[in-house]
């Protein structure tokens, strides 16, 4: 995400020695990340790298034309040193907006990086895990009824609640932050209104007896489907993009195992119960297998 930009890299090698060194980002390779160039407009002045601890510092100065209002701020770090001063992928990231006229970085930043967090947690609550579960009560345990319909009712509303908060959260750090990310915008909007059009069938829902009942079953079912099915591929693109840690890859890679899982036993159990049926079906009612009475025999 940071082609075509310039970064300032410092570090301390393994003889105690500080480098510092600008890179132009040309492309995500190797060879695209060039060393000793860049577009940062850096003066004379020497720049210089010193740790702390755990902590360490890149101190450089920039020569402007212009006097910098606020900017946003990358930072990242990694544990690997550079090899030929080639860099390896940092483990880590996050942005602050820093105002040079004051010197300080406003809360703007904080809430921001709040903001996206919640709008990830919020997205991967309801729209990972509760609309999933109320989709595997629909169709696992319909034997429940009517208990199964108020559950599947209450709990697809309250998912329909977390996704739309999730997509006010995310409107609102499109204005904020400006980000680019048109696919998955576009996604979350388009499953919106798919959660949108649920809602809508809960409430035109039509009698068993009537004529347009089947269609209704399809459209509602294969509706789901298409909403959790885009949902799980715009929560994979919402993490790619933030360049969320391995920490939440882990997290929802574990959460939809688990609710894979799931569906795979109930499916199992569903089917070898409809087969268990079927048995009994054929055994009671197939008339090759009926013995019938003698006729002769004496009443009484």
């Amino acid at each position: 995400m940071m082609v075509g930009s310039s970064a300032m890299v410092g570090w301390i090698n393994k003889h105690g020695h500080a480098n510092i060194k600008q890179y132009y980002l040309r492309g995500k390779k190797h060879s695209e990340v060039i060393a000793d160039k860049g577009e940062l407009p850096l003066n004379n002045v020497p720049a210089a790298v010193a740790t702390n601890g755990a902590e360490i510092y890149l101190a450089f100065q920039l020569q402007t034309t212009t006097p910098f209002g606020k900017q946003p701020i990358l930072l990242a770090f990694g544990t690997k040193l550079p090899q030929n001063h080639h860099l390896s992928k940092h483990e880590d990231k996050t942005a602050i907006v820093f105002d040079f006229s004051s010197g300080s970085s406003g809360p703007s930043s904080n809430g921001l990086i709040k903001m996206r967090k919640s709008h990830g947690i919020i997205g991967i609550i309801g729209w990972g895990l509760i609309l999933p579960v109320g989709a595997i009560i629909a169709r696992y345990f319909r034997h429940k009824d009517p208990l199964w319909f108020h559950l599947h009712s209450v709990i697809q509303l309250v998912g329909f609640a977390f996704g739309l908060g999730t997509v006010l959260l995310g409107l609102q750090l499109y204005s904020k932050m400006h980000a680019h990310i048109p696919a998955h915008r576009g996604i979350g909007i388009f499953v919106l209104v798919l959660s949108i059009l649920q809602i809508l069938a809960l409430f035109l829902r039509p009698n068993k007896d009537s004529k347009i009942r089947k269609m209704w079953n399809l459209y509602h079912s294969w509706f789901g489907r298409m909403a959790l099915i885009f949902a799980a591929m715009n929560i994979v693109l919402g993490m790619q993009a933030a360049g969320a840690g391995n920490n939440w890859k882990i997290s929802y890679g574990f959460l939809v195992s688990i609710i894979i899982v799931a569906v795979i036993i109930l499916e199992v159990l569903a089917y070898l119960k409809r087969s268990e049926n079927r048995s009994l079906h054929n055994f009671h009612m197939d008339p090759a297998t009926q013995v019938p009475f003698p006729s002769n025999l004496p009443k009484g």
